[in-house]
C-alpha cells in the first residue's frame, strides 16, 4: 500500500496534467481525451497516467502520438508546481476500463438474450408427467372397495395400505390360533 503523501501526489499530478491538456496543450492531434487515474511509484521517480479519448482508432493514435510529444512540456509544469527535488517521469497509458466495461455489456447482453430464449421456450413447456409428481395416500371408506377393477388391478379411487394389511394379516393369524 503506497504512503499517503505518494498518493496525494498522484492526485495532484493527474490534476496537473488534466489542466495542462485542456489549458496548454494545443495539438490538433489531441482528441477528447479523460485523465482517469495517475499512480506514482513507491519512490516517486516514475508516474503512469491513465486516460482514455472518446473517438475512433485514428483519433485514439493521433491522442497517443500527442501526448507523447507533449511530455516534456507536462513533466517541467509538474516540477513547477509541485517543486519536488526530482520530478517523476511521466509514461501515458491509455486505459482499459471502457473496453473491459463494453465486453462486460455484451456478455451481460448475451445472457440475457439466453435467458429471454428459455423463457419463451418454457411459456409452453408442461410438465413430463402429472403436475403433483407427489404420491398422496388414498383412503378407503368401505369394504366393497376392495373389490378389483375390471382389468384387474384395483380401483384408482381406493388405496390399500400394506401396513394395515399386514397388522390385518397378523391379526387374523393371532384369532386363527386362538
Amino acid at each position: 500500500m503506497p504512503s499517503p503523501r505518494v498518493l496525494k501526489l498522484a492526485d495532484q499530478i493527474k490534476v496537473i496534467t488534466a489542466q495542462m491538456l485542456e489549458r496548454r496543450i494545443k495539438d490538433p492531434r489531441l482528441g477528447f481525451v479523460t485523465v482517469t487515474d495517475c499512480r506514482l511509484t513507491g519512490d516517486s521517480r516514475d508516474a503512469t497516467v491513465f486516460y482514455t479519448v472518446y473517438g475512433s482508432e485514428a483519433e485514439r493514435a493521433g491522442t497517443a502520438a500527442a501526448l507523447a510529444s507533449a511530455t516534456g512540456l507536462i513533466r517541467s509544469q509538474i516540477g513547477k508546481q509541485l517543486g519536488l527535488r526530482h520530478t517523476p517521469s511521466l509514461v501515458f497509458v491509455e486505459d482499459a476500463v471502457p473496453e473491459a466495461a463494453r465486453h462486460f455489456e455484451d456478455v451481460l447482453a448475451e445472457a440475457r438474450s439466453g435467458d429471454a430464449a428459455v423463457a419463451a421456450r418454457a411459456a409452453g413447456a408442461t410438465y413430463a408427467g402429472e403436475p403433483d409428481p407427489y404420491k398422496k395416500p388414498r383412503v378407503a371408506e368401505d369394504e366393497d372397495d376392495d373389490e378389483l377393477a375390471a382389468d384387474g388391478e384395483p380401483a384408482d379411487d381406493e388405496l390399500v395400505d400394506d401396513e394395515l394389511v399386514d397388522d390385518e394379516l397378523v391379526d387374523d393369524e393371532d384369532d386363527a390360533t386362538r
